[in-house]
């Protein structure tokens, strides 16, 4: 929305005696930048259901957003699972099902037993038996809400081949047709190698890379992803405009997703660096900040 249309709809929301609270510099900085950013859930609307499980994307989805963020990673008999940390303790309870077995990390677990583990009681009662999603439910519950989906390749370097099963699951499951990998589907990861591996193996997926390079480096960068994805707390204006500078591995300028965004001012600030999208837990509250 344009400055010009938040007046008018300010003037029109008075006449019929409604109040209106407007974040005005939020509607400024957005005029600035064009179009507001893109809103992605941060691992589902994490702030309202525990993180990458089902409900997380049905929350956002209750929401009304239309992008998801999610991490993969690799159980002992390399199934993908939907998990955050490398270790299992902090978001299920795997330590009372499996106890001794500290640290209790993702790799060591075979899929059944993860399978086991409940990812929801930590969160909130109500939640009490949601499951660690495998990446195929995963994506067959993105599908069903028709939502899109920003999906990190988390700690490849704990994970050889991961990008190639990665690629195999979305694969089996349609999201490597044309119309997701045109309009649904972006592969990230703080691992540079694994991007250029994504990249090199299917040239025509979305890729971004998670992280802040320095501005010297941002076009060796430009030969194999899409978007460069930094945390708020290192950008700045000058940065963002560097990276939209140059084009990415498809020809076209290079996108800034940048987290991890939760409250409205700091969105508000946020969009107006020109960023091209926030990844948030609170996807409501940012998009309700920058549009």
């Amino acid at each position: 929305m344009s400055v010009r249309t938040a007046t008018a709809s300010t003037a029109v929301a008075a006449l019929l005696g409604v109040c209106v609270t407007l974040p005005p510099t939020a509607q400024a900085q957005a005029s600035k930048a064009g179009n507001p950013p893109v809103v992605y859930a941060h691992r589902g609307a994490s702030a309202y259901a525990p993180e990458n499980t089902l409900a997380a994307v049905d929350a956002a989805d209750g929401l009304d957003i239309a992008w998801v963020e999610n991490d993969v990673q690799l159980t002992k008999d390399g199934v993908l699972v939907v998990m955050h940390d490398t270790s299992l303790s902090r978001t299920t309870d795997v330590e009372e099902v499996f106890p001794g077995r500290a640290p209790w990390a993702v790799k060591d677990f075979t899929a059944a037993e993860v399978a086991k583990l409940d990812a929801g009681s930590w969160f909130g009662a109500r939640f009490a038996g949601a499951r660690v999603p495998t990446l195929t439910q995963y994506l067959h519950r993105v599908e069903r809400n028709r939502q899109r989906l920003l999906l990190e390749i988390k700690s490849p370097e704990i994970y050889p081949g991961i990008e190639k099963e990665t690629l195999r699951v979305l694969r089996a499951e349609g999201w490597l047709d044309r119309r997701h990998v045109r309009n649904r589907l972006v592969i990230q990861s703080f691992g540079a190698e694994s991007v250029k591996t994504v990249h090199a193996r299917r040239p025509d997926v979305v890729t971004g890379f998670l992280g802040t390079p320095a501005v010297a480096d941002l076009p060796a960068y430009a030969a194999f992803t899409d978007q460069i994805n930094p945390s708020y707390t290192t950008i700045g204006a000058d940065y963002v405009a560097a990276v939209r500078k140059l084009k990415g591995a498809h020809g076209k300028p290079l996108r800034v997703n940048t987290w991890t965004v939760n409250d409205a001012a700091k969105a508000a600030e946020v969009a107006g660096l020109g960023v091209d999208g926030i990844i948030t837990n609170n996807p409501d509250v940012v998009r309700d900040a920058t549009r």
